[in-house]
């Protein structure tokens, strides 16, 4: 029924070539897509989130004051990497990629610029989401006598949690359209798909196929994401 109704749109070649690679590759290119996106959103989060917070923390007045010239280099390194465009930097950190992996090209050395590209990205999230929470609760918790690292981890974090899942939420579906475009480098998943079957072989049904998982994948990310931020609001259940 479904190759009758697609012999309406495309011809039996197309039809034919899409039914072969759907069987063969696609189900590895989604696994691929979704481990790579969520593994290198990881890494970015490790590198990220504490960058975000020695912004907030670090400032002056801030819980826990750091010399402004050392603020200054992480802002401008973080700059820096977010103003380079992603399809460049894939191209200009294949020389580390190869340190790092041992070759440039595949599903994990697409990891190495998906990271570098994302986790400055993450800081700004972070750095964002620190910032809302109320000043008053941050001096209430000085006055007890809470230490730097008790406030940031007991009172900062915490308050500023459901932004923060908010803003992880926007950063994984970022990534994933990252992901996507490593496949020009030779980067697996179904960006890969996409680029190699409609790009180079004018195969329009099994790029529109891959387009359309990206589609329903970020949909459930930003649905999940979008739950777990509401669950973690404290002033929803109250």
């Amino acid at each position: 029924m479904i190759t009758a109704f697609l012999n309406n749109f495309f011809s039996a070649a197309e039809v034919e070539k899409f039914i072969s690679v759907f069987k063969s590759e696609f189900l590895i290119a989604t696994w691929e897509t979704i481990y790579v996106t969520l593994l290198s959103t990881l890494f970015a989060v490790i590198i990220g989130l504490p960058l975000g917070i020695l912004l907030v923390a670090g400032e002056k007045g801030g819980v826990r004051p750091l010399p402004s010239w050392l603020l200054w280099i992480i802002g401008t390194v973080i700059n820096l990497l977010r103003s380079v465009p992603f399809l460049i930097l894939m191209i200009m950190v294949i020389p580390l990629t190869r340190a790092i992996v041992g070759t440039s090209v595949g599903t994990v050395a697409s990891m190495v610029p998906l990271v570098i590209a994302s986790f400055p990205f993450v800081a700004r999230l972070a750095e964002s989401s620190l910032r809302e929470v109320n000043p008053n609760i941050i001096e209430a918790a000085q006055s007890m006598g809470a230490t730097p690292m008790q406030i940031i981890t007991k009172v900062i974090i915490p308050e500023s949690m459901p932004s923060l899942i908010s803003n992880l939420t926007i950063a994984v579906t970022t990534i994933l359209g990252y992901s996507a475009m490593s496949g020009i480098i030779g980067g697996g998943g179904l960006g890969k798909i996409a680029i190699n079957y409609g790009y180079y072989r004018y195969q329009y049904l099994i790029m529109l196929t891959a387009v359309v998982l990206l589609i329903v994948i970020v949909q459930l990310l930003q649905y999940f994401g979008t739950n777990a931020a509401k669950k973690s609001d404290k002033r929803l259940k109250s």
